[in-house]
């Protein structure tokens, strides 16, 4: 017998008095059979639990007998039941196993227990190209614990000019995109995020959150991202690549790279976003051997400018540097 599936018949004839096998089958995703068998291995190892027969029978603890699971706090179970959630990094089998235990919970513990499970979303998507690892910022625990819990906050917030402002929020969920963490809020005009390094104050209101119906925080986060992403590279550049090169081109671009389909002469349609012409056409430069632009004429008028200049600087080298040029080629 399994200890996940151990667990969690405890808890559930902690939670309902008496159960019967079918109840447990259900709640816990197994065979009506196998559930008995867990019933009669819990009596056989000492467990006191008894089956009454009959009309109205199942299965209880003698006397009412509880276990030290029933010592778990609030905040302990939300704790357990956020590495069940879709963004933890804990094995299939084991996410499994905590979605079985967050069933047999008592309330009030099993709402917020499955809150927990899905306030969390990861990205693994970077914007920009550092690899510098932050520790978690000063408000992490207390917001997540706003989510959670499901009251709104009076959120103080420093933006990127410094400029620091104060607002009410409704926390709907945390994201931890590569080293930085954001928090997903319902505001008076509309879904929002804030970079949680920069909020400099973060007081609950005990006033209930208005969750958007049918509200999905990785849905949503990808949502706001890409408007993110539009708005840090609103300059989109046409090419085409040959095949060979589609690999490179995701590992240098990543989401600004959009893949089309190829073209008559075997060639790959790409779209690449940036930040603006001359800083396209500087990135460019160096992947003319499988990339061909075609549009914007801008870009293409940045890229002649740079192989000109490229040209004029190095075609003409003296002998004796154009000779230690070549015995470093590969």
């Amino acid at each position: 017998m399994r200890t996940d599936r151990l667990v969690a018949i405890l808890l559930l004839l902690q939670r309902r008095e008496q159960v019967t096998a079918a109840e447990v089958a259900r709640e816990l995703e197994v065979s009506e059979r196998t559930a008995r068998r867990d019933l009669d291995a819990l009596a056989r190892a000492g467990v006191p639990v008894y089956s009454t027969q009959g009309r109205g029978g199942g299965w209880r603890l003698v006397g009412g007998a509880r276990t030290d699971l029933s010592g778990l706090t609030e905040s302990e179970a939300r704790a357990l039941f956020l590495v069940a959630g879709p963004a933890s990094a804990t094995t299939p089998a084991v996410k499994a196993a905590l979605r079985k235990l967050v069933r047999a919970l008592p309330e009030p513990f099993r709402v917020q227990a499955e809150t927990a499970a899905t306030s969390l979303a990861r990205d693994p998507e970077r914007w920009g190209s550092s690899r510098v690892e932050h520790p978690p910022p000063r408000f992490l625990d207390e917001l997540q614990d706003a989510v959670i819990r499901g009251v709104q906050v009076r959120l103080g917030y420093v933006d990127r000019e410094g400029a620091e402002t104060e607002r009410t929020v409704h926390p709907l969920g945390i994201v931890a995109k590569g080293p930085s963490w954001y928090l997903v809020s319902d505001t008076g005009t509309g879904l929002r995020s804030f970079r949680i390094d920069r909020v400099s104050s973060a007081d609950p209101t005990g006033d209930p959150v208005h969750r958007p119906p049918g509200f999905d925080l990785a849905e949503s986060w990808r949502e706001i991202a890409d408007e993110i992403d539009r708005r840090r590279t609103p300059l989109e550049t046409q090419a085409v690549c040959a095949p060979q090169g589609i690999g490179l081109l995701r590992a240098l671009l990543g989401g600004r790279l959009q893949v089309g389909g190829p073209t008559v002469d075997g060639r790959i349609e790409v779209v690449i976003r940036g930040n603006n012409e001359y800083a396209l056409a500087v990135e460019l430069a160096g992947l003319t051997e499988w990339l061909e632009v075609t549009g914007p004429p801008g870009v293409r008028d940045h890229l002649a400018a740079i192989g000109n200049a490229l040209v004029e600087r190095y075609a003409c080298l003296p002998p004796a540097l154009s000779v230690a040029a070549d015995s470093m080629t590969p």
